[in-house]
């Protein structure tokens, strides 16, 4: 409770700063992002001049996540499904060229600095793409093969700052791509996947019944979801739990408008807009405010240079390669914001810089469907057999 409360504080200290702050405005930065980071450095100079450090209970968080990707898939319509195969096909082959890329990076960074060359996996897409969890799953393996002391550590290290630099890449490059090239929405009017316009555009209604209707869609989908990973486990396949919940929440929305042609839709309303954001802000907030930020500071400038090197390839990559293999157009500069974050940091990252974007300039539906699918069903898949390869080479 105490860090659900903390989390709320955060996002809400976040807002105000964009609300103060202009560059954080115009680059797109989301909230709780701004807000995160502040309390992450407090939470270093604690440290620092007390060596105080505290640990946050984060089971609500982990409800947040489940929650907001339940709200993503109660957005989707099959019919944006079918139009985003080709995007998908587009963004497997772009995050496979990507693991590559930041792999390659790691090794030469790694031994540039006098490690061993394996452990450039742990500079590179085992923390990267791959996050705090991969990072920390391969740790050992990487350990035991060079003999690197303090694998985990690094991992983290460099998963952490990742996760920070992903948050504020991803607007900037939109921002680029969106004004430079003059961009509008396929769909301006429809409403967003995520969050709800800012006052200045919109008053949309919201009334509590349809809150009350779009809960109770959201926490049928997430108890279906958890039987449905039951039985995907006792198959032999792990997901992260967010994909059955996604899966079940596209299976409810479309079969009710199919069941119930004339019923108000869930989809596309003001309240599930609200709904997904109050739950991304407040995971968001949470995951940062509880970064441990002198880990990184511990590990001296070898993780800073790598990823400088990381951070410039990623947004070369999404401006001169992503962007135009995407088509150019808006849904494009959508996607390259939410590439940088998934690149650099993790999925919930992305959705943050995808939705900051659209809701200054305006929907992409299909963007918030076709990014999670990469990151939840590829990439762990194709992750895991380069790192494995690159670790026992």
């Amino acid at each position: 409770m105490i860090s659900a409360t903390l989390g709320l504080a955060v996002y809400l200290l976040g807002a105000e700063l964009n609300t103060q702050v202009g560059f954080l405005r115009r680059f797109n930065i989301p909230e709780p992002v701004s807000g995160g980071l502040v309390a992450a450095l407090a939470m270093l100079i604690l440290y620092l001049t007390t060596g105080i450090s505290f640990e946050f209970e984060m089971e609500t968080r982990d409800y947040l996540l489940v929650l907001f990707f339940a709200a993503i898939g109660l957005n989707a319509r099959f019919s944006d499904l079918i139009t985003g195969g080709k995007p998908l096909a587009l963004l497997l082959v772009l995050t496979l060229i990507t693991i590559f890329a930041q792999n390659g990076i790691g090794m030469l960074g790694a031994v540039a600095f006098g490690f061993p060359a394996q452990s450039g996996v742990l500079f590179g897409s085992a923390a990267l793409i791959g996050g705090h969890g991969t990072a920390i799953a391969w740790a050992p393996e990487v350990g035991a093969v060079t003999g690197l002391d303090g694998a985990t550590e690094l991992g983290v290290a460099v998963a952490t700052l990742g996760l920070v630099l992903a948050a504020l890449v991803g607007g900037p490059v939109a921002k680029h791509l969106v004004e430079r090239n003059n961009l509008t929405p396929d769909r301006p009017t429809e409403e967003l996947t995520v969050g709800v316009p800012t006052e200045e555009r919109r008053d949309p209604e919201i009334t509590p019944i349809g809150l009350m209707r779009v809960m109770l869609y959201l926490h049928l989908a997430i108890i279906l979801g958890y039987g449905a990973n039951i039985l995907i486990s006792e198959a032999g396949l792990k997901l992260p739990l967010f994909v059955p919940c996604l899966i079940i929440a596209i299976l409810i929305a479309n079969l009710r408008s199919w069941m119930f042609p004339d019923a108000v839709p869930v989809s596309r309303t003001p309240a599930l807009g609200l709904a997904s954001e109050f739950a991304l802000g407040a995971f968001l907030a949470m995951s940062l405010m509880s970064l441990q930020l002198w880990t990184i500071a511990e590990l001296g400038v070898t993780i800073l240079v790598v990823l400088v090197a990381q951070t410039a390839f990623t947004v070369v990559f999404v401006i001169y390669v992503l962007f135009p293999v995407m088509g150019s157009g808006y849904r494009a500069a959508v996607l390259a914001a939410g590439f940088g974050g998934f690149a650099l940091g993790a999925t919930p990252t992305a959705i943050a810089n995808m939705t900051a974007v659209t809701k200054r300039y305006g929907p992409s539906p299909i963007a918030f469907i076709v990014l999670p699918l990469v990151s939840a069903f590829f990439v762990d898949i194709a992750n895991a057999i380069v790192i494995q390869t690159i670790v026992n080479f």
